[in-house]
């Protein structure tokens, strides 16, 4: 069968479907009830910009919290000067690993949930515990909708007057330790300070150990992490109030004379 259509002063020959109501070739076929091909959701699976390594540790007289500056897009060193060490109130600080578009959307709803509080007269100050607990809620909500945020999320600030230290990832799973580490830091940055704390004297550390293995840490994670950075920012939380000194550089204490020795890994 062939359908006939008059063009101009000749002739067009079109073929006709190959079925009344079928797909046509090469296009496609929406199925009753179904959304159209323009109203499919799409979701993140490849974060394209990332941010690596966050490590955190308590010490007697309060928490230590370290991120590296770069964001990372694919191996490419793109962005770096990326903060990834967030005040939230006087009581709590927040550092992600991942996708750093995820980071910045979470911050912003963050920052609107505590000028909301403020706005609203709430009383008491959003603290570390509170932070932890409800991003946890919200993480695994969004896990729940399969639409997850891509990030590992480290809390550090005090919970009723205690230094308090939390993890939470992209799918809910949530923790509190004494020290805390996401990406490759989980691997090689806590055992190094399980280790020096066995070693120490006083096993809860002072001020001066517990920067120093972080550095120590810091300096292991950028020359075993290709997406690691030698810029970063620490956050020195006490009850005195919270401090991040950012543009921090390991670059003066680290040694590459020996990096042309390495043969195998090409």
């Amino acid at each position: 069968k062939v359908i006939m259509a008059t063009v101009g002063k000749g002739l067009m020959m079109e073929p006709a479907p190959l079925w009344s109501g079928g797909p046509t070739p090469g296009q496609f076929y929406n199925f009753p009830g179904t959304r159209g091909q323009q109203d499919t959701k799409s979701h993140t699976l490849y974060p394209s910009t990332s941010g690596t390594s966050v490590v955190g540790l308590i010490y007697d007289g309060g928490i230590l919290l370290a991120a590296d500056s770069l964001g990372s897009y694919g191996s490419l060193a793109r962005f770096r000067d990326v903060k990834r060490v967030f005040k939230v109130t006087d009581k709590a600080v927040l550092s992600c690993s991942g996708d750093i578009a995820d980071y910045q959307f979470i911050k912003e709803v963050i920052e609107q949930k505590v000028r909301d509080d403020e706005c609203g007269g709430y009383n008491k100050v959003l603290d570390a515990g509170a932070l932890h607990c409800w991003l946890t809620r919200v993480l695994y909500n969004r896990r729940s909708r399969f639409d997850p945020l891509w990030l590992e999320c480290v809390v550090a600030g005090y919970k009723e007057g205690e230094p308090f230290l939390g993890y939470v990832d992209k799918i809910g799973t949530a923790y509190e330790a004494t020290e805390v580490a996401t990406g490759f830091g989980l691997h090689l940055s806590i055992p190094m300070i399980r280790e020096a704390r066995e070693k120490s004297q006083n096993p809860k550390m002072n001020k001066e150990e517990a920067k120093k293995i972080l550095v120590d840490c810091l300096k292991v994670l950028y020359y075993r992490d290709c997406r690691a950075h030698f810029k970063y920012q620490l956050a020195d939380i006490t009850k005195d109030g919270i401090t991040i000194t950012d543009d921090l550089n390991l670059k003066q204490d680290t040694n590459w004379e020996l990096a042309h020795l390495i043969k195998g890994y090409e």
